[in-house]
């Protein structure tokens, strides 16, 4: 990431860093869940039916956040590609991250500190966000699923 062009707003550079980061810790500790044949605790939540459910919620939501600040900032779609299904996630994973990161890489790098913390925008599931805060429940999100992963791994 020491690539990463600089940005207007610091710290949303310092968050675009830290998701790819996450992200890329939630896949590996993904694979070792997946390797140790863990088991999600039964749940209607689909985004928790199968490993690779989980795995393609984290990867959608990493597209989303990113579609989601562009939209409201009146920037240009990433173009993020779509996130592959349930079936095709796994085999995809890893050249999947590589587009979203980098595809996360320059839609903010003129936006301003302003820009990021002056105003706020609902966002899809509801609450109102300004894209400060979205970057950083962007990052947090992948963090909490590592945990979880992680927490369910260390109980078995």
């Amino acid at each position: 990431m020491s690539d990463l062009p600089l940005y207007a707003d610091a710290g949303a550079r310092a968050l675009v860093i830290l998701h790819e980061r996450h992200l890329r810790e939630f896949l590996a500790t993904w694979t070792r869940a997946k390797a140790a044949g863990l088991d999600l605790p039964a749940t209607d939540d689909p985004s928790y039916a199968s490993l690779e459910a989980l795995l393609r919620h984290v990867m959608r939501a990493a597209r989303g956040y990113m579609t989601w600040c562009c939209e409201k900032l009146d920037l240009p779609d990433p173009k993020i590609d779509a996130t592959p299904g349930d079936d095709a996630i796994e085999a995809a994973a890893s050249q999947y991250l590589e587009h979203v990161v980098e595809r996360w890489r320059t839609p903010l790098a003129g936006v301003t500190e302003q820009q990021t913390n002056q105003v706020t925008y609902a966002a899809r599931w509801g609450p109102d966000y300004c894209v400060d805060a979205m970057l950083e429940h962007a990052v947090m999100h992948p963090i909490r699923h590592t945990y979880q992963l992680e927490a369910l791994m260390a109980a078995r």
